[in-house]
């Protein structure tokens, strides 16, 4: 039913967020109208307000950087993540968002570049960030029970730590 309704709404994707004991445990992005869906675990999450020395968030579009997305299922999920934000960034504000692969694990991290000098730029962390595990890729809308599934994690797959999916 949600899916029909922002279907309807012609939203671009889906995002929810299940959580257990209050705290966020899994992440799914569908992206509207026709898919994929992913399926990710969430792990260390933490709040802007949670940061030390953090910083204000401003109404601009970030800036998107996406890192070591490299093979065939790798491409997938960094459209999908390219999919979430405007591709015109608003340079005004400052901001970067950045989805980092390293070792099949996704860090988000979204930061402001503040000048402090003529010549040097420091990052300040704005906040949220966590860390994404990918469990499954189902082609087309979610269906749990005739889903085709593109990907699905396995722990045996993970026989060596030089092997990486994303």
């Amino acid at each position: 039913k949600i899916i029909e309704f922002c279907r309807n709404r012609e939203y671009t994707d889906l995002i929810v967020i299940s959580e257990d004991h209050k705290e966020p445990t899994h992440l799914t992005l569908v992206h509207l109208p026709e898919g994929p869906t992913a399926h990710f675990r969430l792990t260390r999450v933490k709040g802007g307000r949670d940061i030390s020395g953090h910083g204000r968030s401003t109404s601009h579009y970030p800036e998107l950087i996406l890192n070591r997305f490299s093979t065939r299922l790798g491409h997938t999920i960094g459209r999908m993540f390219a999919a979430l934000f405007p591709q015109v960034p608003e340079f005004q504000g400052r901001q970067a968002v950045t989805f980092h692969n390293q070792r099949d694990y996704i860090f988000f991290r979204r930061h402001r570049y503040v000048f402090r000098s003529g010549e040097k730029v420091d990052l300040q962390e704005i906040g949220p960030r966590f860390t994404l595990k990918l469990r499954w890729l189902q082609k087309g809308l979610y269906d749990p029970t005739s889903g085709e599934y593109e990907w699905i994690y396995k722990a045996d797959l993970e026989t060596s730590r030089r092997r990486v999916f994303l």
